[in-house]
């Protein structure tokens, strides 16, 4: 009997169901041979900045109507098994493992012959277009769960990427990858779900095997070169030190297991998604032109979509939860840092590099009248302070200060993070030869505190991925789309309980 997963939530009955777990490793035939070798890849320092964080799970959703288990075994799975097999060719060190030898100073990615992604293909009897409902806040965030594959992480050796295909009969089925963050950041992330969708497509286009290595087109083709990443005063080195006495680790001790837990999903969590339009955004951006020419007129503020949208995401946050005026709130501004070295890194290069700003406050200050203006200011100032060149790296201290905030400010705080990246990702450009997915989520953010930002699927607007109790959810839309009107709604029942919060 294969084994079930169960799904918690409205209705305790529905069961996701193991067909298989198998290995997927790069094409090889006789052409390809050479191309397959055993490799291995250092760390730089933007991999070890994010050493031992929890992997990133994303979930895509495709809508098909009267997909039969006998369709999806014969057609669908086939293509998408041997279109990934030739995707991992060009990126072979996502087949492979992080790996810290005994006589190694720091890990390393390894890949090594028989080397191969693990793939889980399920069998969900869920309700696909209540889980795609992107305006129903009763979504439980614990039934996406089930949908998401497991990374195999042990104390030397921890899979850099897993992948579950999950059926929904006669509704359509998902994929969702789940990726190491030490080694694989967003834009990376997206790189190879595009490339692997790219060829998925290609093939059923052309209708036959194509095993050949120069299949993608140069905008999907990986840089692995880490020389392009200089690092003379050995700050990979730093990071992991620094990040393993943080968690109380003995700094000598060789542990690849992620030290910097994620919270226990609570089953009262639900999982919603909100859009901010050009038209929102402009709304946005004209309020807090004019509240920093009241307040500060020679100040000029970076008003970006990224800031315009965190600042209001970040102060509905804060308010939802309603947290005393004191609470210190602290958030993190990542930047992609490939535009930012001297010389720039190019755009498709592969791995992990992000870099970030902590910023801290009161949530008092996002709870006044002009919350958002003081939030976007930070968001500003945060943003300015990432430098270019040289800069970027910083000294030996920055992790170091960063830590320090986190454990100053300790359990009395409220942490907002970006982990979803940013609006120029555009995961909804994943058409493996079915169309656009119809739904992605970032499952990962559950319980983290954390948003997930992308480009809608239109391409047009900003999706944010909300993750929060039910209470503290029903606070936030109100807030998310009063904070957009002209007029605030005074008859709003939420309204009161709002004002007596600030």
């Amino acid at each position: 009997m294969a084994p079930e997963r169960d799904i918690g939530g409205v209705n305790n009955n529905r069961l996701v169901k193991i067909h298989e777990a198998c290995k997927v490793p790069p094409f090889s035939d006789d052409s390809t041979a050479a191309a397959v070798a055993a490799t291995t890849l250092p760390l730089t320092y933007f991999d070890t900045y994010c050493f031992n964080l929890s992997p990133v799970d994303i979930l895509l959703f495709y809508e098909i109507k009267d997909l039969t288990w006998d369709s999806f075994n014969s057609e669908i799975l086939p293509k998408l098994k041997h279109s990934l097999s030739i995707t991992l060719l060009h990126y072979l060190p996502v087949a492979g493992h992080l790996m810290w030898p005994p006589d190694a100073e720091k890990p390393a990615l390894y890949y090594f012959k028989d080397d191969g992604v693990s793939v889980t293909v399920a069998e969900s009897n869920a309700d696909l277009r209540r889980l795609l409902s992107s305006n129903n806040g009763t979504r439980r965030a614990v039934e996406f769960h089930p949908l998401a594959p497991r990374l195999s992480i042990s104390e030397d050796k921890a899979e850099v990427t897993a992948i579950q295909i999950t059926l929904f009969p006669n509704q359509g089925f998902s994929i969702c990858i789940s990726v190491h963050h030490t080694v694989i950041d967003g834009k990376s992330a997206v790189l190879f779900i595009k490339s692997w969708a790219y060829l998925c497509k290609k093939l059923q286009q052309q209708n036959v095997v194509v095993p050949v290595p120069s299949l993608l087109p140069e905008s999907l083709t990986p840089c692995f070169d880490r020389s392009l990443i200089k690092d003379p005063h050995g700050i990979d080195m730093v990071y992991v030190k620094q990040l393993m006495a943080f968690t109380g680790s003995d700094p000598n001790t060789r542990s690849l297991k992620v030290t910097i837990p994620v919270p226990k999903v609570d089953s009262n969590l639900v999982r919603k998604t909100f859009t901010l339009t050009r038209e929102d955004l402009n709304k946005l951006k004209h309020k807090l032109v004019l509240v920093n020419k009241d307040q500060h007129p020679s100040k000029q503020l970076h008003l970006s979509t990224f800031v315009l949208t965190c600042a209001h995401v970040f102060v509905c946050l804060v308010k939802a939860r309603g947290e005393d005026t004191n609470t210190t709130v602290t958030f993190w501004v990542p930047a992609d840092c490939r535009s930012r070295l001297d010389p720039p890194l190019p755009g498709n290069y592969f791995g992990s590099c992000i870099l970030g700003e902590f910023a801290v406050a009161k949530a008092g200050d996002f709870m006044q009248e002009d919350g958002i203006a003081f939030v976007a200011e930070k968001l500003s100032d945060s943003v300015k302070g990432l430098k270019k060149g040289d800069a970027i790296i910083g000294t030996e201290d920055r992790i170091a200060r960063e830590l320090e905030v986190m454990k100053e400010t300790g359990e009395q705080s409220i942490e907002i993070a970006i982990a979803g990246g940013t609006r120029h990702f555009d995961f909804y450009d994943s058409d493996f030869g079915w169309g656009k997915p119809n739904k992605v989520e970032i499952v990962s953010i559950d319980g983290t505190g954390a948003i997930s930002l992308m480009q809608s699927r239109d391409g047009g607007s900003v999706e944010i991925g909300v993750v929060l109790d039910e209470p503290q959810m029903e606070v936030f839309t109100y807030l998310f789309v009063s904070g957009l009107n002209d007029r605030d709604d005074t008859s709003h029942p939420l309204r009161t309980v709002l004002r007596s919060r600030c």
